[in-house]
């Protein structure tokens, strides 16, 4: 067997799977390992189980302890792995962070119906020369389990984000808010055509969209804080400086995202990554408020 699900997670309904790219690859370390704590803490306080999600010496690991938490935060050689990775990676024996793509998969097979990230990856700035669209689009096309994120990493082109999104048929709901949040920007000219109010009425929705075996996945949008949102207008400067350089380097494909990140982080400093944990628990805090309704 390649998977190992802990015996708080097993025939449970009221869980929320957590993923590890943030851990790997999206945070410096300690604030890595202290972000995924806050967001176990955050879905166990709202009457949820949380599931964090990685994988152990090639071994899927469905609710990881707080030691290999530590050490998938700070291991050497430690990768990311996408969908497509995963075979290659309980082959290799990998230590890895799953991405959302991963994760919604692991989580789909283990019956877990909810999961909470920062922001899903989308189609990229550009994509007319490079084609770079990410796995979340397909897994969000073909897994159905509801994702709650602050939207789309800001680094992508929101607006064609959407458009594909909606050419995959997947729904994209706003969770106390009419438009389409930007990852570390809660506010956008993105409008949303649906609205949600509470978690119950989120679950309620749930219900409807599995019984209809529309077999796709479900997106939450759930704004970052306004208190540690960063302006649309600041974020734009920078993102455009950050991608003439990353033109400049010859950054291309799984190596975009953590790049342009950390990059943004040295621009920003700790005002970036404090956005970056406050959402991510925020949304953890929403997912396992839906999930208890499940």
């Amino acid at each position: 067997m390649h998977i190992y699900i802990s015996e708080e997670v097993i025939g449970k309904s009221h869980v929320v799977a957590l993923e590890t790219a943030v851990l790997t690859h999206g945070l410096p370390y300690p604030k890595n390992v202290e972000a995924v704590v806050k967001m176990e803490k955050a879905v166990r306080e709202s009457g949820a189980i949380p599931a964090t999600i990685g994988i152990v010496n090639g071994i899927i690991k469905i609710g990881l302890t707080l030691d290999e938490i530590e050490m998938l935060g700070t291991v050497d050689g430690r990768q990311k792995v996408s969908i497509r990775d995963i075979p290659l990676a309980v082959y290799g024996k990998w230590n890895a962070g799953t991405t959302v793509s991963a994760t919604m998969w692991i989580a789909h097979k283990a019956g877990i119906e909810v999961f909470a990230t920062g922001g899903i990856g989308g189609v990229h700035r550009h994509v007319e020369k490079t084609w770079d669209i990410s796995a979340d689009m397909y897994a969000l096309a073909t897994i159905p389990i509801m994702v709650v994120s602050s939207g789309a990493k800001s680094i992508l082109d929101l607006p064609k984000t959407l458009e594909y999104l909606e050419t995959l048929g997947v729904p994209v709901l706003g969770y106390q808010t009419n438009v389409f949040p930007a990852f570390y920007t809660g506010k956008t000219l993105l409008q949303l055509r649906h609205r949600f109010e509470t978690p119950n009425q989120v679950a309620a929705y749930w219900r409807v969209h599995k019984g209809v075996n529309l077999d796709k996945g479900v997106l939450l949008a759930n704004p970052i804080p306004e208190d540690k949102a960063i302006p649309q207008s600041e974020m734009e400067n920078i993102m455009e400086s950050v991608l003439d350089e990353m033109e400049q380097k010859g950054v291309t494909g799984k190596d975009v995202t953590p790049f342009l990140l950390s990059r943004i982080a040295d621009i920003l400093g700790e005002k970036v990554v404090e956005a970056n944990i406050a959402l991510l628990v925020n949304n953890a805090r929403v997912a396992g408020a839906i999930a208890r309704f499940l």
